[in-house]
C-alpha cells in the first residue's frame, strides 16, 4: 500500500511537473510575443524625429515604394533601415549592446576605438588618388595667386595617442604622411609644424576624450606654434580668462559607440582679458544670398544642446567673414573644422578672416572670392580630412 502511495505521488509530482513546465513555456512565449507587440505599436505609434541628437545623424525616413525599388528590393532594405532607427528605445537597446560587447574584450565599436581613458577614430589609409589631386588644387591655388600661402595639417588624437591604441589597431602614419605632402608643396607654401608641439604636451588637454576635435587648449598650442611661420607673435596664455563653458559635452565618437566608459568633456572658451571682441561676424549659408550677421564668434545656443562644439561659429557653413575691428593683414582659409577654435586666437593678428568650407561649395572659389582682397592665405586640415578630402580638387576648376 505504502509503496502504492509513492508510485501515486511520484506521478502526481511528476503531471504537476510537466504541467508547469508547459505553463511556464506558455507564459514566456505570451511575455516574448507581447513585449514585440508592444514595443512594435510604440514604435508605430510613437511621434517620430528626424534628427537624433544622441548619435548626432539624421535618420532613415520611410522610404517611397516605387515598381524599381520594389523589385530590386532596395524598398525592403531602406524599411528595414527606418524601422531600425525609429524603434522604440532605439538607443538604449544600442548601449546594451555596446556594454555587452565591451564585456566580451571588444575595444572598436562602429569604427571608434576605445583606448580606456579616450576613444580614437579608426582611420583608414591616405586616398593616394584624392590626395595627389588635393596637393595638386593647393599648387594651382598657389601659382595662380600672388600672395603668400601657408599650409597646416594637424594629427589629431589616433597619431598622438597611438601608444594607446589596442594592440590590434591600424592606423596609417600620420607624421610621415604629413611630411611627404609637406615636401610635395615646400616649393609654393610655407608649411607649419604643429605635430612636434602637440606631441610635446600631450598630457595636458589638448584633444576631447569623445570627439575628433581638438580642445581650445590644443588649438593655442597650435596657435603659438604657427606665429614662427605666419609672421605674427602669438599672445600668452595670461592674455586670456578661460571660462568653462559647457560640461557634459558627449562628441562624435560617442555619437557613433554610445559607450558611457569614458569621461565627457569639458568646453573651454578663451576670452581675451582686454575685453575685446570683434566687430561682425558674417555667415554665409548659402552663396548667392545675403549674409546673416552676428555679433560674435560664439553661438552660445549651442551649449545647452548635445553638439556643443558649434558654439565656435555655429555648424558648418560654406563661408564666413571675421570683420576683427583691429589692424593687421586680411587672412583666407580654405579649412575644416578644426578651425573652428583656432581662428579666435588669429583674430588678435588680422583686420579680416574668410573661412571658406569646400565642402559645401560646388563652383569654383572665383566665383564667389576675389582672392586680391587678401593679403595671405591659409589651409588647414586635420590630417584624417586631409587623407580622405575629395573637395580641395575644387581648386583646379
Amino acid at each position: 500500500m505504502k509503496r502504492t502511495d509513492k508510485k501515486v505521488q511520484r506521478a502526481t509530482s511528476q503531471s504537476y511537473g510537466r504541467y508547469f513546465s508547459a505553463v511556464t513555456s506558455i507564459v514566456t512565449v505570451l511575455l516574448f510575443f507581447g513585449t514585440l507587440i508592444a514595443l512594435g505599436c510604440i514604435t508605430l505609434f510613437s511621434e517620430k524625429s528626424d534628427f537624433s541628437e544622441t548619435q548626432n545623424r539624421y535618420l532613415a525616413k520611410f522610404p517611397k515604394i516605387t515598381v524599381k525599388n520594389y523589385f530590386n528590393g532596395s524598398f525592403m532594405t531602406d524599411t528595414a533601415d527606418y524601422v531600425s532607427d525609429h524603434f522604440a528605445f532605439h538607443d538604449s537597446w544600442i548601449k546594451v549592446n555596446t556594454a555587452l560587447d565591451m564585456l566580451s574584450g571588444k575595444r572598436e565599436l562602429n569604427g571608434i576605438y576605445i583606448t580606456g581613458e579616450r576613444m580614437a577614430e579608426k582611420i583608414t589609409p591616405p586616398n593616394a588618388e584624392r590626395t595627389e589631386k588635393s596637393i595638386s588644387g593647393i599648387r594651382k591655388f598657389a601659382e595662380e595667386n600672388e600672395l603668400p600661402v601657408y599650409l597646416l595639417i594637424a594629427p589629431t588624437q589616433a597619431e598622438i595617442y597611438r601608444d594607446e591604441l589596442p594592440a590590434f589597431a591600424q592606423s596609417p602614419d600620420q607624421q610621415q604622411f604629413i611630411e611627404d605632402v609637406y615636401e610635395q608643396l615646400s616649393d609654393v607654401a610655407v608649411t607649419i609644424d604643429v605635430y612636434g608641439t602637440l606631441y610635446a604636451n600631450r598630457e595636458d588637454y589638448i584633444y576631447y576624450r569623445t570627439d575628433h576635435h581638438w580642445t581650445t587648449a590644443g588649438a593655442f598650442t597650435a596657435y603659438t606654434a604657427a606665429g614662427k611661420k605666419m609672421g605674427y607673435t602669438p599672445l600668452g596664455e595670461d592674455s586670456y580668462d578661460i571660462e568653462h563653458a559647457g560640461d557634459g559635452f558627449l562628441g562624435t565618437f560617442y555619437s557613433k559607440s554610445l559607450w558611457d566608459g569614458v569621461k565627457p568633456d569639458t568646453l573651454d572658451l578663451w576670452l581675451p582679458t582686454d575685453g575685446k571682441g570683434v566687430r561682425s561676424v558674417k555667415i554665409y549659408s548659402a552663396i548667392g544670398q545675403e549674409p546673416v550677421s552676428h555679433e560674435g564668434m560664439y553661438f552660445r545656443e549651442f551649449l545647452d544642446v548635445k553638439d556643443k562644439y558649434s558654439v565656435f561659429f555655429g555648424t558648418n557653413q560654406p563661408m564666413i567673414t571675421v570683420d576683427t575691428g583691429r589692424e593687421g593683414d586680411r587672412l583666407l582659409i580654405f579649412k575644416d573644422s578644426y578651425a573652428h577654435c583656432f581662428v579666435p586666437f588669429l583674430t588678435a593678428h588680422y583686420s579680416k578672416i574668410t573661412m571658406v568650407d569646400l565642402r559645401y561649395i560646388n563652383m569654383s572659389y572665383k566665383d564667389i572670392i576675389d582672392v586680391s582682397d587678401y593679403d595671405c592665405a591659409l589651409f588647414l586640415y586635420n590630417a584624417s580630412t586631409f587623407m580622405s578630402d575629395e573637395n580641395l580638387k575644387k581648386l583646379n576648376y
